[in-house]
């Protein structure tokens, strides 16, 4: 098939790319950047901004399907910026593929657009969104995921979302170097009692999920319309695993430890300076979805996943933390 994939030069899309390319699909990649060896394995890559109606319209021209993974992520910054490229970005992405008469798309999410700030123990999709909001991005994501799964039509265009949590493995730009950096410079504590539990996800393994669910979105399919929950399937206990990671690194663990309650205090005071200041181009060490997401659990069922379209890990967290050791 013919497949456009925004943000294919980012972290999980390129692993996309990769990924229906060995398959035998025709791959074409809107991002921000050249990609010289993208282009080199036969990618047609097409520069731009997803906020950029015009440019979007151009790459979706002649795509059976497109894989939407570009938007901008972060605890920090102005709403404008994250309604821009997270909003914006994914509403000229459905007009692309209206007007070009491409039948699917699939979005990714994140389960953050879930996320109240409390602990979520094995929820599903039936978890409604939250009435408050501790970040832009979420409520970004939120906005545009709903946008997505209503523009949900048959003989039109058919949609659905993706929520993978914790990308994590080789190649990850934002994720384990901002740990490992953190960690080196003796500002990473262990926020709460340390034993919560949180979901994660491989990246190959949440690649090959958005294929999966491509090729299940067909008329009639369980899948048009629906958001789904993706994960390895079994909850680590959050600080543990990112000692593990740290270990993988030759980084000593982490043993001190910060209150969940100092450091929401914490984060709310230093958001508030922040903006006091207008300090948005810079972020805080922490905030309260930051602090939040550190200290409370927050895992998911995957069971929908698994029934609708197939899904399972085809690579188990062992084998992934083998894999991401030899790039570290």
């Amino acid at each position: 098939m013919r497949a456009l994939v925004t943000g294919g030069g980012g972290f999980l899309g390129r692993y996309v790319v990769e990924q229906l390319l060995a398959r035998g699909d025709q791959v074409r990649v809107l991002g921000r950047r050249d990609y010289p060896d993208l282009t080199a394995l036969g990618v047609e890559c097409v520069r731009g901004d997803v906020a950029d109606a015009n440019i979007v319209s151009q790459a979706c021209a002649g795509m059976d399907v497109v894989f939407h993974t570009a938007a901008i992520a972060g605890i920090w910054g102005r709403w404008e910026d994250f309604y821009q490229a997270n909003v914006v970005g994914t509403e000229n992405v459905v007009a692309g593929c209206h007007e070009h008469g491409v039948s699917r798309l699939v979005y990714t999410s994140s389960p953050s657009v879930t996320f109240d700030g409390t602990d979520q123990n094995g929820v599903g999709e039936s978890v409604p969104y939250p009435t408050r909001w501790l970040a832009h991005y979420p409520r970004s994501k939120a906005i545009a995921e709903q946008y997505v799964l209503k523009a949900n039509q048959p003989g039109k265009l058919l949609t659905c979302a993706l929520r993978p949590h914790l990308i994590w493995g080789p190649r990850d730009q934002h994720l384990i170097p901002r740990l490992i950096e953190r960690a080196k410079s003796g500002k990473l504590r262990i926020v709460g009692h340390g034993r919560n539990m949180v979901d994660m996800i491989y990246v190959e393994n949440a690649a090959f999920a958005h294929l999966q669910a491509a090729d299940a979105l067909r008329e009639g399919g369980k899948v048009c319309g629906k958001a789904y929950f993706l994960s390895q399937g079994e909850p680590v206990m959050c600080w543990v695993w990112i000692n593990e990671l740290l270990k993988l690194a030759k980084i000593p663990p982490l043993t001190r430890k910060i209150s969940y309650r100092a450091a929401y205090a914490i984060g709310w005071l230093m958001e508030w300076g922040y903006r006091i200041l207008g300090k948005y181009n810079s972020e805080p060490r922490m905030t309260r979805f930051l602090a939040a997401q550190l200290a409370t659990n927050h895992y998911f069922n995957i069971a929908a996943a698994r029934h609708d379209f197939g899904y399972a890990p085809k690579i188990n967290t062992q084998e992934g933390m083998r894999r991401l050791a030899e790039t570290l």
